[in-house]
C-alpha cells in the first residue's frame, strides 16, 4: 500500500452535556460524532447526547489508536481534561 492511500486512525475525546469525558476511536472522527449524535454510537452516548468533539489525534495503524484509547479511558476526568489543555498549549 504506498502512503497516500494509507489510512489514518484517530482517538477522540468528546464532551457529553452532563460534563462527562467520552473517548473513542474511529477512522472517520466526523462520521462518528454524527453517528453517537444520531443515537447510533455506543451504548453510553446513545442517552447521553448531544456529543461535544473537544480533540482528535491521529494514528498510522488501528493498533496504535487502540492502545492510545486504551491507555486515555484509564485516565480520571480531571488527567483526560489536563490532556486536551496541554495539546491546546502546545499548538498556540
Amino acid at each position: 500500500m504506498d502512503a497516500q492511500t494509507h489510512e489514518k486512525y484517530y482517538v477522540y475525546l468528546a464532551q457529553c452535556p452532563s460534563g462527562v469525558l467520552y473517548v473513542g476511536s474511529t477512522k472517520n472522527v466526523s462520521q462518528r460524532i454524527a453517528a453517537h449524535n444520531a443515537g447510533r454510537g455506543g451504548r453510553y452516548t446513545r442517552i447521553n447526547r448531544p456529543l461535544k468533539l473537544l480533540r482528535f489525534w491521529t494514528f498510522n495503524t488501528r493498533t496504535e489508536a487502540r492502545v492510545a484509547e486504551y491507555q486515555m479511558k484509564h485516565l480520571s476526568p480531571s488527567e483526560k481534561l489536563a490532556v486536551f489543555c496541554e495539546d491546546q498549549n502546545h499548538n498556540k
